[in-house]
């Protein structure tokens, strides 16, 4: 994949291993003489270069967080600021406020300057000191004002419209003659980005995820007939409830979007709580949001300053069939219900995810000072890549029903494969 540089490099790195732009790592590394080869995808790989684009002294950067929380965005905007400003001595860093809204004068407030006693403490916290927002910006206004401030590089951490918006800044740079470096640091808890292994925020999501389950499980088996209803984050994607799942292995079945199921039947979800409850009088339910969409009479047609289908509430529409179909039957149960989204995506980031955070932005640095742009920073395979942004948007991470992901959920749940 060629990734888009803004020009020769001719300024010194002050780093010493630096890594070659020959360098490459395949997309796919497994070979399997039983299924046809094709076109082979390599990715260039992240790292420090021997020489800069960008003359340290002179450069000023800027960072932006958008769209929805997710744990570990204070550890990327700590980590890319002591990366410039430590390894690279960048002249000046400017944080900008309130999303992509910020980069426009007329709408969002003055950018702060961020400085060591800024970040000192920020990677403790959740959320984004930065602030975020949603929606599209005035790209014209936008670029006016990076120019206008002196702003050749451009940290944009976020989702799918985040890294579109990103790459329409790049494009109305190019277009002014402004070389502007656009690197993206993929955000999103629900683990959905190709050509990633792991985004950031991920392990704390499911770290959270799984003490929110064992309350339920709790709740559930201290009642005859308990049944706990738990809706997780994950609007295409089932990787924080399959992930949860295995990792708590107290949830009796799991819900995701990748596997359609039906609620009505002598195979389907409530017949099968029905038998758990009679034979263990409590149960464990955990489902994705973005799971059992097609059971809706109405596909959801509106969508959110993102642009983002708002997907109908299948926790809620799940606890009202459930509670119908057992009254019906004449089987008291007692339900209790746990939404605990919010406080997963806001909660700061774990161990795990604070290394990741951290070496994701030291890579998009790495990636800026070299003159590279029009790219998002990816994990795959053990390394970090770079990835051209058209690439990345164009598709999605799933969970493959076949996979040892949904094996592995199978396994601890109990449950059919699918219900028919």
């Amino acid at each position: 994949m060629n990734i888009t540089s803004l020009g020769e490099a001719r300024f010194p790195s002050p780093v010493l291993h630096t890594v070659s732009d020959q360098a490459q790592i395949p997309a796919v590394i497994v070979r399997d003489p039983a299924v046809p080869e094709r076109d082979e995808v390599l990715f260039e790989l992240a790292g420090p270069r021997a020489k800069l684009f960008f003359d340290p002294a002179k450069t000023r950067a800027g960072i932006v967080t958008c769209g929805g929380l997710c744990p570990g965005l204070n550890n990327v905007i700590r980590a890319l600021f002591l990366e410039l400003h430590h390894t690279y001595g960048v002249a000046e860093v400017l944080g900008f406020r309130g999303g992509y809204q910020g980069l426009d004068p007329a709408r969002g407030p003055e950018p702060t300057v961020i400085t060591s006693a800024f970040v000192d403490q920020i990677h403790h916290h959740g959320g984004t000191i930065l602030g975020t927002s949603r929606g599209p910006v005035d790209m014209a206004a936008a670029v006016d004002n990076l120019i206008r401030r002196d702003v050749h590089i451009l940290f944009t951490v976020g989702g799918d419209g985040t890294q579109r918006g990103g790459n329409a800044l790049f494009q109305e740079a190019r277009q002014r003659g402004h070389p502007l470096s656009v690197v993206g640091i993929p955000k999103t808890v629900d683990n959905d980005v190709a050509f990633v292994a792991r985004t950031f925020g991920y392990f704390t999501a499911v770290e959270e995820a799984v003490r929110v389950l064992d309350c339920a499980h709790t709740e559930a088996r201290s009642v005859h007939n308990g049944l706990a209803l738990v809706k997780l984050m994950g609007r295409h994607a089932g990787f924080i409830a399959a992930g949860a799942t295995v990792a708590n292995q107290d949830v009796n079945f799991t819900l995701i979007p990748e596997v359609p199921f039906r609620l009505d039947g002598p195979n389907g979800l409530l017949s099968a709580l029905k038998d758990r409850l009679q034979k263990r009088a409590h149960a464990v339910v955990a489902v994705a949001e973005g799971a059992g969409q097609e059971l809706f009479k109405d596909s959801p047609t509106d969508r959110d300053a993102s642009g983002n289908i708002k997907l109908k509430d299948i926790g809620l529409f799940l606890r009202e069939r459930i509670e119908a179909y057992f009254k019906e039957a004449d089987i008291p149960i007692v339900m209790r219900y746990f939404d605990p989204s919010y406080l997963i995506r806001s909660s700061p980031a774990n161990a795990a995810d604070a290394v990741l955070c951290d070496l994701y932005a030291r890579n998009a640095v790495h990636a800026a000072m070299a003159g590279k742009t029009g790219l998002v920073i990816g994990f795959l395979h053990d390394s970090f890549i770079h990835i051209p942004i058209e690439m990345l948007v164009r598709e999605k991470k799933h969970i493959d029903p076949d996979s040892v992901w949904w094996t592995a959920v199978l396994a601890a749940t109990g449950q059919p494969a699918r219900f028919e």
